[in-house]
């Protein structure tokens, strides 16, 4: 058997390039639940994130501040997609709807804005119109969805995973 050797804190895995990877927050209810995102989408290398609507990040959730990370606040979702958009991101909503693909069986574009929506409302219908794909994670269980906050890690973990090397 192999001998393992506890290591903390180990360096960054470096990336080839930047991940030109965009995460974009509906306004949400929880500073927690964004300070949880800011922390994940640190570790993934995302490029940008945007968060609409009023939010404030706990650093000691977070473990990152504005410095290391810098957060973009706008006030409203729909603006921003379509400013998105017109970079040329594909925009890929995380939600439960009536034609969401499954997110084990999506490919990303290395040009992608994940979208994710609020805890209780989820994306409103004038952010659905303007997505281009829209996934969503299988449930085996209640209730009936994941938390906001470990959705997106599994959706920026599923990103990563097709582009290891950015």
């Amino acid at each position: 058997m192999p001998d393992f050797v506890h290591q903390r804190h180990k360096p960054p895995t470096s990336l080839e390039r930047p991940r030109d990877l965009v995460l974009v927050c509906a306004p949400l209810r929880s500073n927690i639940n964004l300070s949880r995102i800011v922390r994940t989408a640190s570790c993934c290398g995302v490029s940008r994130l945007i968060a609409c609507g009023p939010s404030k990040i706990d650093t000691k959730v977070s473990r990152v501040t504005s410095d290391e990370f810098p957060i973009e606040k706008h006030r409203s979702l729909p603006p921003v997609l379509k400013a998105l958009r017109g970079e040329g991101y594909q925009l890929v909503g995380l939600e439960q709807t009536t034609n969401s693909q499954n997110l084990h069986q999506f490919s990303f574009v290395h040009k992608t804005a994940i979208v994710v929506g609020n805890e209780r409302l989820g994306l409103t219908e004038d952010a659905l119109v303007l997505l281009d794909h829209v996934v969503e994670i299988p449930v085996y269980g209640l209730p009936y969805s994941y938390n906001v906050a470990t959705a997106t890690t599994m959706a920026l973990y599923e990103f990563c995973r097709q582009y290891p090397t950015g």
